[in-house]
């Protein structure tokens, strides 16, 4: 089975030590979710995974491959971090319209697939400035899910979403992982969390623990 590897991982910024030798296996199809206060590490634990960081010690490797090397095996990883921007005067299509340039895997119809799934108008002619913040964070997660990532990384995704836009998402997340993806989840929120994940971890002052319900 396909397995993400987190092996004695830490980082330092500074003098600080923000993440302390975490070690993490990830397998695919499965929802990982991890529960911690602000400041606890989680979304340094998310960029980590997210490679968009690297450690000070340790590796992250994919089925033995180091990840963190430029000709190991390339995963997609598809990513929603708190106070993520677009460009302002785009509207959201033509957002993740440009995004999708970049990599060139996916169609137009793909992409209005993606904001479909989680409630958004393709064709709303509303610039990104004026989006609620409800809608910012759906359209965070639409371009996260676009070009069927190998994996999922989400930090506080139900943060401004409404009812309708918290079962939307939590309905993607199911389905994304039955397709075989990783679903990682981070959040202070311990109830939301118990109800979608396969196993729950715990993360304080940067260190990673199993969590143990009383």
């Amino acid at each position: 089975m396909s397995t993400i590897t987190v092996k004695n991982y830490s980082k330092k910024i500074k003098k600080a030590q923000i993440l302390n030798q975490v070690n993490l296996s990830l397998e695919k199809g499965k929802i990982y979710g991890i529960i911690g206060r602000n400041g606890s590490g989680k979304t340094m634990l998310l960029r980590a995974l997210g490679r968009l960081i690297q450690p000070t010690s340790g590796t992250i490797d994919f089925n033995g491959v180091d990840l963190s090397n430029p000709d190991g095996i390339s995963l997609r990883a598809g990513v929603v971090i708190e106070h993520a921007e677009m460009y302002p005067h785009l509207t959201g299509y033509e957002n993740l319209e440009f995004l999708a340039s970049i990599q060139k895997i996916i169609t137009p119809q793909e992409i209005r697939m993606a904001m479909g799934r989680i409630g958004l108008d393709p064709e709303d002619p509303r610039t990104y400035k004026k989006y609620s913040l409800g809608m910012k964070q759906r359209l965070a997660i639409a371009q996260a899910i676009m070009e069927r990532p190998d994996y999922l990384l989400f930090d506080e995704p139900t943060n401004a979403l409404d009812g309708e836009g918290l079962e939307l998402w939590r309905n993607i997340i199911e389905e994304e992982a039955q397709k075989g993806a990783i679903v990682v989840i981070c959040s202070h929120d311990r109830e939301e969390i118990q109800s979608l994940s396969h196993e729950i971890y715990t993360m304080h002052e940067g260190r990673l623990e199993k969590y143990v319900q009383a």
